[in-house]
């Protein structure tokens, strides 16, 4: 009897597939795959979020109130949401920056070798455990 109750009750449990456990990413209560991403704010500050897959890294930013402007909206006109990858995860995002982005790196301060717009960087599954860094902010008019 015990048996057929506890069954019965894993049959009501939502099913997760077998895919949510590759690359380590999770689903959070209301149902939405999310990986783990560390920010870095300007005073060095780490910030652990989930991060829900498919959004781009400064909405992603925006919804835990980490401090990343973002003056166009995600139009690609601006170097505002200019972030750093850490080195070890640059060439493993999956995308590269497309001619339109590093025109505006270009005009971003602090730009290294893995800067990125964390308007153009969109969450995936293998992103599970990506450090990236908001560079120091240097007012261009004063």
């Amino acid at each position: 009897m015990f048996l057929h109750q506890l069954r019965s009750l894993i049959r009501t449990l939502p099913r997760i597939p077998p895919s949510a456990a590759l690359n380590g990413a999770r689903f959070l209560a209301s149902g939405t795959q999310t990986v783990k991403i560390k920010f870095i704010d300007r005073d060095g500050d780490g910030f652990l979020v989930d991060a829900p897959l498919g959004e781009n890294l400064l909405k992603v930013a925006h919804k835990f109130d980490i401090d990343l402007e973002g003056a166009c909206d995600c139009t690609l006109s601006c170097c505002t949401c200019h972030l750093v990858v850490h080195p070890d995860w640059y060439y493993n995002l999956g995308s590269e920056p497309c001619e339109d982005e590093l025109d505006m790196l270009d005009m971003a301060y602090g730009l290294t070798e893995t800067s990125r717009l964390g308007c153009q960087v969109v969450v995936t599954s293998n992103m599970d455990g990506l450090i990236v860094r908001i560079p120091p902010y240097e007012p261009q008019y004063t």
